[in-house]
């Protein structure tokens, strides 16, 4: 068993050679929707209504018909931002999403979007009788379904267990998003090879943000902002990633859709900002970083 500590040796950003962006941009934005499944047999992955009296409800169809407005409804306002915007995102995605909701998955297939192993469907790796059988399974269907095997790939709710990492790389994940520790990419070993870590986030998240802090609508576009001003001022001597990660049935809501376009209309507005998807950030840091950066050896 080897601890997350054991897979990279403690590194502070301020002792590491700064990477560049072309252009000398300063801050990457990289989006990640996140499309799931909710079995209506479990129970459902987060609530927006709880139970009465705090009995859990099977089938809990309130729940679970607010995730499904999401890929009815709110799925479709964020296609149309990004066909309006001509941005490609990183899509997190259940590979169940391809058969229950095809549609949806063909939409963002057929726009250009990345797909990211997110899992069979929703729900914690550490239950996964099977994770090594589940993560091939995902892969699999993903690369049947779009032609191309993923490189990325998101734990539901950022799970994992001490083997993980070791499962991912040997179905040949190259960059994860659970692991969110750093504003630049980094490398843990494994075994099979050394993965990449993205920076994804929690506090650009959603669900933290809208549905367990319970912060009105407009405070997500505030902290996108803030957080964009800093990094965008910091990125003059080094690179930053700002990950913003949301979810249908939470931003694609009619009171929630006007502040996520406006975080967009603001990043755009900035001189310096570049958008890209998780595969597109790999591609930058393998041929940015330095050898000794990466722990190899000079050539």
């Amino acid at each position: 068993m080897i601890q997350p500590r054991d897979r990279a040796p403690f590194s502070a950003i301020v002792d590491r050679p700064p990477l560049r962006l072309p252009g000398d941009a300063r801050v990457v934005v990289w989006t990640i929707v996140n499309l799931e499944v909710w079995d209506i047999a479990n129970p459902m992955a987060r609530q927006i209504l709880p139970a009465p009296t705090g009995q859990v409800l099977l089938p809990d169809v309130p729940n679970w018909s607010w995730h499904e407005y999401g890929m009815r409804v709110g799925f479709w306002r964020f296609h149309a931002l990004y066909e309006r915007l001509g941005l490609r995102p990183t899509l997190s995605i259940n590979a169940r999403v391809c058969d229950d909701y095809e549609r949806v998955a063909a939409a963002c297939r057929d726009a250009g979007w990345e797909f990211m192993g997110h899992s069979w469907q929703q729900g914690p790796i550490h239950k996964e009788p099977d994770q090594r059988a589940m993560i091939h399974r995902s892969m699999d269907r993903l690369e049947a379904f779009t032609g191309r095997r993923p490189v990325g790939w998101l734990g539901p709710g950022l799970t994992q267990t001490y083997d993980t990492p070791e499962l991912l790389a040997e179905a040949g994940v190259k960059y994860i998003g659970d692991w969110v520790w750093d504003d630049e990419p980094c490398e843990i070993h494994t075994e099979k090879g050394p993965l990449v870590t993205l920076p994804y986030t929690v506090e650009l998240n959603d669900i933290p943000t809208m549905v367990v802090q319970h912060h009105e609508s407009a405070y997500w576009a505030t902290r996108c902002r803030d957080t964009l001003d800093r990094l965008h001022q910091e990125g003059a001597g080094r690179a930053k990633i700002m990950a913003i990660a949301i979810h249908p049935y939470i931003s694609g809501q009619p009171h929630r859709i006007r502040y996520l376009e406006e975080v967009y209309d603001y990043a755009r507005g900035k001189e310096g900002v570049l958008f890209m998807n998780g595969a597109e950030i790999l591609d930058w840091y393998r041929a940015a970083a330095q050898p000794e950066r990466r722990g190899e050896p000079r050539g």
